[in-house]
């Protein structure tokens, strides 16, 4: 297809379709991390609520990132065959009537079986979205609505963890998810009026020959191998991190509030800046020298928590997550770069790793914050940020794939 033609049927900056696609995306991003993350600010009221552990009150978020890192891997599959927004459109509403339903029924149970089932319905989301902002938007503006997307999924993250917190203190946690889920509900209706249908979309039949070739293909490439093991390394150190510190507060010398609590997640914020600037580093520097200082700084930032000074933790917060959302922004990019054929496929994987590390770190760090507290957390991490480290040098001392 000649480049005049897709200027005419690709949707461009400044078209009214073009500002419809970003609105939609961006509050679909929002609304649907906003209800993965709202629980952690909540762990522990669930604890008490529920009369149940620390590491069980992590299971509520652990649980939802285990069934979205599974659904990563079948959603876009399934895309293929019955399109991009009516995928989405499900999802988005699934997960409102999902919200309501896991407040209605406090029983733990019950609350663990929706958030595995908000899981899966926030992974039609994620891992459609970015198909559908490629196959639309003219490929020149495909990195800027890609960036516009992505800054709500991060904005819908802080956003959950701040809402949830503040409310909570003031309202029971039951309350404030029903909140939150008629929020969602409202952001389904107008994602279901304003996003265009899909003009390029062509059905394809399931093909197991197809998705099996796919993954082979990626997991033979040991550069992939290892930034896949990046992915899973820099979220679960980044979840448990967040998980505990509010029990970390919770404690003297600060006794803070949920709301106090809460406001923490603006540290993400320094995240929103460091991602997009992770992109001019790694062109002017390269990746495989940026990735090795972004966790050395995430493991600066990890220990300077340990100092016991809220000023202090706030200023260690905010350099581990700058430095995360970085390096995180690097290890994807440099997965559709290596990924040569089935890049679709690898950014899975790559999000397959990334939240099975949220969930099977964040739940075992439980089990060192009920034996050793705040100490034992920060050692086990940075134990962990240095194997990442030992892995992202071995990865540097591989041949680099040169991009044109």
């Amino acid at each position: 297809m000649s480049e005049s033609v897709l200027r005419q049927t690709h949707i461009e900056y400044g078209s009214k379709s073009f500002t419809a696609i970003l609105w939609s995306l961006f509050f679909a991003g929002f609304a649907s991390f906003s209800s993965l993350y709202c629980v952690q600010p909540m762990m522990p009221i669930f604890a008490e609520f529920f009369h149940v552990t620390p590491t069980h009150s992590s299971f509520p978020l652990s649980f939802s990132t285990i069934a979205l890192a599974i659904g990563l891997l079948f959603t876009g599959f399934i895309s293929d065959r019955f399109g991009r927004k009516p995928i989405m459109v499900f999802a988005l509403f699934l997960v409102s009537i999902l919200l309501l339903i896991s407040a209605s029924f406090p029983i733990w149970e019950i609350f663990l079986s929706t958030r595995v089932l908000i899981g899966l319905a926030v992974s039609g989301v994620a891992a459609v979205a970015m198909t559908y902002i490629g196959e639309e938007i003219a490929q020149k503006d495909i990195g800027f609505a890609m960036g516009l997307y992505i800054s709500g999924t991060a904005i819908g993250g802080m956003g959950g963890r701040l809402i949830a917190g503040v409310l909570v203190d003031f309202i029971s946690w039951q309350s404030a998810t029903y909140i939150i889920g008629f929020l969602n509900f409202v952001i389904a209706c107008l994602f279901y009026l304003l996003l265009p249908k899909s003009q390029h979309f062509k059905p394809f039949p399931f093909r197991f020959s197809r998705f099996k070739a796919a993954f082979e293909q990626n997991l033979k490439d040991p550069k992939l191998r290892i930034l896949f093991a990046q992915g899973f390394i820099l979220m679960g150190c980044l979840v448990t991190v967040f998980n505990y510190i509010s029990y970390h507060l919770l404690e003297a010398p600060f006794h803070l509030s949920q709301t106090w609590i809460g406001l923490i997640s603006i540290a993400y914020l320094a995240g929103i800046y460091s991602s997009p600037k992770a992109a001019q580093w790694g062109f002017k520097y390269g990746r495989d020298k940026v990735l090795p200082v972004l966790l050395v700084m995430m493991i600066i930032g990890l220990l300077i928590t340990l100092i016991p000074s809220l000023w202090t933790i706030l200023l260690g917060l905010t350099l581990f997550t700058f430095s995360f959302f970085a390096a995180h922004s690097t290890a994807s990019s440099w997965v559709s770069v290596q990924a040569v054929q089935y890049r679709a496929v690898a950014s899975s994987l790559y999000l397959f790793c990334y939240y099975m590390g949220s969930s099977l770190l964040g739940s075992s760090g439980g089990l060192v914050w009920e034996n050793y507290g705040w100490r034992g957390i920060n050692l086990m991490v940075a134990v962990v940020l240095v194997f990442g480290l030992f892995l992202a040098l071995r990865l540097k001392a591989l041949p680099i794939q040169k991009v044109d």
